[in-house]
């Protein structure tokens, strides 16, 4: 193979890995939410985490429209500490409700 080739197959190498890097992009969902003595507070929905208040806490399951979270997840997911309704985006959060909509 001559050299103009190799290096047309080299850019070629690069033009792949780089479409196919852009494939493996991080999907998220941010969130502001806030509450009766808060506002504004971030949330970000990441792959199978909740990242709010600088705690992460990790995805339990869903049962109809709720969503349940917990830094472990309980054997019945019905007892998570944490609940999400994505739909109306009703967060409770340790007996502490907040409001929330997607940016």
């Amino acid at each position: 193979m001559n050299s103009a080739k190799k290096v047309l197959h080299a850019q070629l190498l690069i033009v792949m890995l780089a479409l196919l890097s852009g494939c493996d992009r991080e999907t998220y969902t941010t969130w502001t939410c806030h509450s009766a003595s808060e506002t504004k507070i971030p949330m970000v929905l990441r792959k199978a985490q909740m990242e709010f208040k600088r705690g992460k806490l990790d995805y339990c399951g869903s049962l109809g429209n709720l969503s349940y979270f917990a830094q472990q997840c309980p054997a019945q997911i019905e007892q998570a500490g944490t609940l999400f309704t994505p739909s109306t985006g009703l967060l409770v959060m340790d007996g502490q409700e907040y409001q929330c909509s997607a940016l």
